[in-house]
């Protein structure tokens, strides 16, 4: 899981010399503010647009990759007379930005298969690609899908199936794609990359032409003559051929003495094998590019999406790193609620499971503003209220958008990093607020051990850090991280035996990640991955024995319960609340800008215990009013699910009513369905009566 926040390196131990030496020569700035110089300010802003913005590891105009969004992946996709490789990746996944570099030399490499096979990215951390992400069923970081020539209805289209994503890999199994195209949908611009058999061969000796030919001899395995004949797409006066050399005589009678060779028919109709530096693709099709008469096509590459500019610049906002931001968190969970979790269509099962109780740590220890905390309280009730199998995720999101306007509740809609920017747009932000979000909730778990009571996780040390490890390993989007996040936990969780063991290993684990992430593309040059919490910020923490660095975990622990405690957040360049229905605070809720609730009392920061005030206030309940028309949205959502869903979705309604009331609903709903159907027979019988009557047979 790439981690960005502006400290973490690998956890040390007592006697990690070399580590200790790092850190002491590495040292981080004082915790002044931090602020990024101007022409760094200037740089960042030609970089691309913030969240929402441009996309950013890949340039249209500047790079060879073809940058698509929501409003032409599937123009450029569907009945095209190219096939596409796609990429759809997100801007903030530590892998996709480590990847990058090989997309584009890939893109790059077989620039000239355009007219047959094009390369393509597609961002689905941008706000305006997210539903067409979901339409394309993309649930994973990065995710490759090949999409075939000529295809009319709509696809989701093919998952990329070779054994690794090197170039080389990637670039072979586009042949591939290519070949399993049938005569009917292949790309026009594609020649056949079938073999030819040697009589074809003396066939083209004997015809003269206006023309070369090039005849690529290799072996059954061997992927050079294709990637000549792809390369000289775009070229005229020139065709190219291959040929399997399994038989000697024959390649001893042409004159080939290995392979791969090449063999040419000169349009005057001379011919032999060619000698070139070495027997590879690069040196074979610069040789023939470089023949007399062989030149490009006039307008031979497909017109290309023009060099996108920036719509807006980014806003550096000064922040202090000794503080948590209530923006980074609340723009954490926007995009986990919204994006993440949405990329699912619907969830059942563990995944269900997952989602209920990683909602459930949230609602019961989330530090954030009362309307954000009165928001997941909610949405665990609801959740918690209905014993389906399996939901809409879009049923979710209804309560998470605010659909039914209830009072009281409220999450922002979009994207503002404080301490979670970085110092060009696709660096830090959402890993690093989820970094942070983690650490809170293992914080509120062991200051606040009753918080859990009555969910099902109390009494559970490692509830926490196994809700957090099962939604990365089922719905984080970086898959590869996800892995990783996966073996750190296998290796060591069942070693947390109290709370305070939780917190102290997941904050182990994020230095390790980050030491593993030292010197990666994803690391912001701004914000160095270094051990964490540096000296400056926690000068108890660091020790010397014998001479050698170490961390001193009692006063780290100390540490991460007051930097992660609420009494640390602070609300600076928070979303406003809205107004009534839009998230607005009920009516006797405080519009926060203080830093705890006023019932709480302060916490007590002493050495032996850090009591930060309770995280939660007193339990929210949904109101008569919202139960039915939240029902009705469920409903409405899951339509498809069956008499399931509709059996659960009732006894959700009946929540909060008595049962005189539901007794009354009961009677009223058999009534009327009694009096429907004797109105039914009434007029049936009525109906036939009339019949009888001007009925006159025909004489």
């Amino acid at each position: 899981m790439a981690a960005a926040r502006t400290a973490a390196s690998a956890a040390r131990s007592p006697g990690a010399p070399a580590a200790a030496a790092a850190a002491r020569t590495r040292r981080p700035p004082s915790a002044r503010p931090a602020r990024l110089p101007p022409l760094l300010v200037l740089l960042a802003a030609a970089a691309g647009p913030g969240a929402g913005g441009a996309a950013r590891l890949y340039r249209a105009g500047e790079d060879a990759v073809w940058v698509l969004d929501s409003g032409s992946v599937r123009g450029a996709t569907a009945n095209s007379s190219a096939a596409w490789l796609v990429q759809f990746y997100s801007s903030w996944c530590g892998h996709c930005i480590g990847y990058a570099p090989t997309w584009r030399a890939l893109a790059a490499d077989v620039r000239d298969w355009a007219a047959a096979i094009r390369v393509a990215a597609l961002d689905c951390a941008e706000e305006k690609n997210q539903e067409v992400c979901r339409a394309y069923d993309i649930h994973f970081y990065p995710t490759f899908r090949y999409f075939k020539a000529f295809t009319k209805d709509f696809t989701t289209g093919e998952n990329f199936k070779g054994p690794d994503r090197e170039l080389q890999t990637v670039r072979r199994t586009m042949i591939n794609f290519l070949q399993n195209h049938t005569d009917g949908n292949r790309p026009p611009a594609c020649p056949s990359l079938d073999p030819i058999r040697p009589s074809d061969i003396l066939s083209l000796i004997d015809k003269r032409g206006d023309r070369y030919v090039a005849v690529l001899l290799e072996d059954d395995s061997s992927y050079v003559g294709r990637e000549v004949i792809l390369d000289l797409i775009p070229y005229e006066s020139i065709e190219v051929r291959r040929a399997l050399g399994s038989d000697t005589a024959f390649l001893q009678k042409l004159g080939v003495p290995s392979l791969p060779s090449c063999y040419l028919i000169y349009p005057n109709g001379s011919h032999g094998p060619v000698t070139v530096g070495k027997p590879l693709r690069s040196f074979f099709s610069s040789y023939l590019r470089s023949l007399p008469g062989v030149r490009k096509k006039p307008g031979s590459l497909p017109g290309r999406p023009s060099r996108e500019e920036s719509s807006e610049a980014v806003v550096w906002r000064d922040f202090d790193r000794s503080k948590l931001y209530t923006a980074d968190l609340e723009s954490g969970l926007h995009h986990l609620l919204r994006v993440e979790l949405a990329a699912h269509r619907s969830l059942a099962g563990a995944e269900l499971k997952t989602l209920k109780d990683f909602i459930t740590v949230l609602a019961k220890l989330f530090p954030g503003r009362p309307p954000v905390r009165k928001l997941l309280e909610m949405l665990q009730e609801w959740l918690a209220s209905l014993p389906l199998d399996r939901i809409p995720y879009d049923a979710v999101l209804d309560l998470v958008n605010n659909k039914m306007r209830i009072s009281g509740i409220f999450l922002t809609n979009h994207i503002k990093w404080v301490g979670c920017q970085g110092s060009r747009p696709e660096l830090r932000g959402y890993s690093c607020s989820l970094w942070k979000l983690f650490h809170t909730l293992t914080v509120g778990a062991g200051t606040h051990p009753k918080a859990l009571d009555g969910t099902g996780l109390e009494d559970d040390p490692q509830a926490v850090l196994q809700t957090i490890r099962r939604y990365v390993h089922v719905f984080f989007g970086c898959k590869e991280c996800g892995e990783h996040f996966e073996e750190m936990a296998k290796e060591s969780i069942d070693s947390v035996k109290t709370p305070d063991q939780a917190i102290l290993w997941l904050w182990k684990k994020h230095n390790l990640v980050n030491s593993r992430l030292a010197g990666h593309p994803s690391e912001d040059p701004k914000f160095p991955k270094v051990p964490w919490p540096s000296p400056d910020l926690c000068p108890a923490c660091h020790e010397e024995i014998k001479g050698l660095g170490t961390w001193n975990e009692g006063q780290v622990l100390l540490f991460l319960k007051q930097h992660y405690g609420r009494d640390n957040l602070v609300d600076t360049h928070s979303a406003d609340l809205g107004g009534p229905g839009e998230g607005a605070p009920a009516p006797g809720e405080k519009q926060e800008g203080s830093q705890a609730p006023p019932e709480q009392p302060p916490a007590d920061h002493g050495a032996e215990s850090l009591r930060p005030p309770s995280l939660l206030p007193p339990r929210a309940r949904l109101s008569e009013r919202s139960q039915p028309g939240l029902d009705l949205l469920l409903r409405s959502r899951a339509g498809g699910e069956g008499r399931r869903g509709a059996e659960a979705a009732a006894a959700f309604l009946g929540m909060g009513f008595s049962s005189l009331d539901m007794s009354l609903c009961v009677v009223l709903y058999v009534a009327s369905s009694l009096f429907l159907m004797v109105m039914y027979f009434f007029f049936r019988v009525r109906s036939k009566r009339w019949k009888v009557k001007h009925h006159h047979p025909s004489v």
